[in-house]
């Protein structure tokens, strides 16, 4: 079997753009995967199409090998256009492996570990907390075990000490309304510096979260040590890593407690069951970031499912999403995603359907502080 041709598709979500990669193959499988670096689909689609040349007549089996020939191939090693195109590639041809021996991938990555993937949903908390109530009580009505919100902001104004004080005040009125049995996750999303991540961390230390979602910016991984010699609430870190070694500060200093790691960013399954291995050596746990299509959520799902170290995956969009183009996607049930029986990712893609939704201009989102400055969204 012999990689034949690799396809993109930009495809205009509703409100949203994703980005899809099909690799096909001489024997008439073919894979499906997914690019993960949101606003900048149109820049992911010219490297998948740049690699494309090197890796018609492949053998899509060899994914490590061709892993490597990606990440590495232009000399400057992989990053982040660079690794959500890998990431994309990477998915469809594990997904080729699993339809070629008949199995579903989570058999190649070793067999499942357990039986479901319980899920994490989301909720405004740009609104009254008495509103995060409401909305939180009606996911836990219809079987979700974890909450997630946002730290909140006005409109497009987000003033770090008002943030602080209402998240607190959202803490405390969830934890009261729902009780100790639901799990509560907050997302920061990088928009605290140090010392307000700080005091926002301390303050909700007794309202039990699961954890705290990216209390600082990226960039400098070593501001999480300076953070955890303060807090003691445990920490969800990586949605922005792309590549193992992003990831090795924070696991080798055991600066956090959850590896939030995103399969279509980070460099596909072979890079994440890697940062995996490694996680559970220091008994970190998995969190994979999900808050993209069919695929990302199918192979979030895989690696859930054979992973012992893993914790809570998100899925902020039910399986269903865009069912022209997906028209067979992983099932969820009361809180839980299930291990497909159908080989591969367990998927079925619609070229011709995704090309009737073609891409959009879109911009991202942006915040900034009532002095007119920049800060992060």
């Amino acid at each position: 079997m012999r990689i034949s041709d690799i396809k993109v598709f930009p495809v205009w979500g509703g409100n949203r753009n994703y980005l899809f990669v099909k690799v096909e193959t001489d024997e008439g499988i073919y894979g499906i995967g997914e690019s993960g670096l949101t606003w900048c689909e149109l820049a992911v689609r010219e490297i998948v199409l740049a690699l494309r040349d090197r890796f018609v007549g492949q053998d899509p089996i060899r994914r490590e090998h061709l892993w490597q020939v990606m990440f590495r191939g232009g000399f400057f090693p992989g990053a982040h256009a660079l690794s959500a195109a890998v990431s994309a590639i990477d998915i469809a041809l594990w997904d080729i492996h699993g339809k070629a021996l008949g199995v579903p991938v989570y058999e190649l990555l070793g067999g499942r570990c357990r039986d479901k993937v319980v899920c994490y949903t989301h909720c405004g908390g740009d609104g009254p907390s008495e509103e995060l109530v409401s909305q939180a009580q009606g996911r836990v009505e219809d079987g979700w075990k974890f909450i997630r919100w946002g730290l909140p902001h006005e409109g497009e104004v987000l003033e770090p000490t008002r943030a602080v004080r209402e998240g607190i005040a959202q803490f405390k009125a969830l934890r009261e309304a729902l009780g100790d049995d639901v799990e509560l996750i907050c997302d920061v999303h990088t928009r605290l510096d140090p010392p307000d991540a700080i005091a926002f961390c301390r303050a909700v230390e007794s309202f039990r979260p699961f954890f705290i979602e990216d209390p600082l910016r990226s960039e400098n991984k070593s501001s999480y040590r300076m953070l955890r010699q303060h807090v003691a609430v445990p920490l969800g870190v990586g949605e922005h890593f792309t590549s193992k070694w992003e990831f090795r500060e924070l696991i080798e200093e055991d600066l956090i407690n959850y590896a939030r790691v995103d399969l279509c960013l980070v460099g596909g399954l072979t890079e994440a069951r890697k940062v995996a291995g490694w996680c559970e050596t220091h008994y970190i746990d998995l969190a994979p970031h999900n808050p993209l299509g069919p695929v990302s959520t199918a192979a979030c799902l895989h690696l859930s499912l054979a992973s012992s170290n893993f914790a809570v995956q998100e899925l902020p969009i039910l399986p269903g999403m865009l069912p022209e183009i997906f028209p067979v996607q992983v099932e969820w049930k009361e809180g839980y995603l299930l291990p497909p029986g159908r080989p591969g990712l367990g998927l079925e893609f619609d070229e011709d359907a995704a090309k009737r939704l073609p891409y959009r201009p879109a911009r991202g989102h942006t915040l900034q502080r009532e002095d007119g400055s920049f800060t992060n969204w």
